[in-house]
């Protein structure tokens, strides 16, 4: 049965095929065209599953005339799928301009719910999930890394990442560094699929293991870090993020007394403090 025009969100497995839902399939097989983030991974799943629909490569770097062709197909009351290699559409996956295109030309635009690897490794890990945040891929600089880091260190949900293999030692080093070695945190890797890896432990064990596994550095990688326990600061923790900054780049006495002319904050209170931190960069090492 042909589907009138609509925009489909279509979830697939993150892994295991066999946690595809039976109505993915049912849509998949029904709209007229899938726009694929990879439509060679997408034959695989489509060649499991016996669809033959056709497929057309869509990304978020897409040129205009994906986007065009996509339109007219809807306009003239034809129906589209979206989906990305595994799990859920946007959620660090390709799919956003198209989505929000779809709303402003006023396409329905219909959920299929199913994966996603963020929410799959929460429900394991073992931290607290009543509130969590989603972050997705750090910064690929180091920079950058430290610097969005620094920005969640007193973030009180626990917070998800998603890393490449390739990052995930130094990310965990500056996870360390920034947020504190006993900080609780959770390895999930290669989620539903044959070498699934689930590591809860402190940021400094979680380190130590990964680093001397190389086994641990491979496959789909999500990382889950508990968030800071409430504590009675000296003063806010903007002004511990301010501090933090400029101590990276000045001396201790410097950065305080930068800090306290901007936050209005006693240079001594703020002096004490970065003196008892352990911070990521050789700023603090000054006199």
């Amino acid at each position: 049965m042909k589907r009138g025009n609509a925009l489909y969100v279509v979830a697939t497995p993150i892994g295991n095929l066999a946690d595809m839902v039976p109505r993915a399939v049912e849509i998949l097989k029904s709209v007229d065209l899938v726009a694929a983030e990879d439509t060679r991974r997408s034959r695989k799943l489509f060649h499991h599953f016996g669809i033959d629909t056709p497929l057309l490569a869509y990304h978020d770097h897409s040129d205009r005339k994906v986007l065009e062709r996509l339109t007219v197909l809807l306009d003239s009351g034809k129906s589209v799928a979206l989906i990305s290699d595994a799990g859920t559409p946007l959620i660090s996956d390709p799919g956003y301009r198209l989505v929000h295109h779809a709303h402003q030309v006023g396409w329905r635009v219909i959920p299929i719910p199913g994966p996603n690897a963020a929410v799959t490794a929460l429900s394991v890990a073992g931290l607290p999930s009543g509130r969590f945040r989603f972050e997705g891929f750090l910064p690929t600089t180091r920079a950058g890394r430290i610097r969005r880091l620094r920005e969640l260190e007193s973030e009180p949900d626990t917070i998800i990442f998603h890393e490449a293999p390739h990052r995930l030692l130094a990310c965990l080093e500056d996870m360390r560094d920034c947020l504190g070695a006993e900080r609780p945190a959770v390895l999930a890797r290669e989620l539903t699929k044959l070498f699934e890896t689930i590591i809860n432990d402190s940021l400094q064990k979680l380190l130590e293991r990964v680093d001397a596994d190389p086994q641990q550095r491979r496959g789909e990688i999500v990382l889950l870090v508990a968030g800071a326990k409430p504590r009675n600061a000296a003063f806010s923790p903007d002004v511990e993020r301010l501090l933090s900054m400029l101590a990276a780049e000045l001396a201790p006495k410097k950065a305080a007394a930068l800090a306290a002319e901007i936050s209005g904050v006693s240079k001594r209170k703020l002096y004490n403090w970065l003196v008892s931190q352990e911070l990521p960069t050789g700023g603090a090492a000054k006199k």
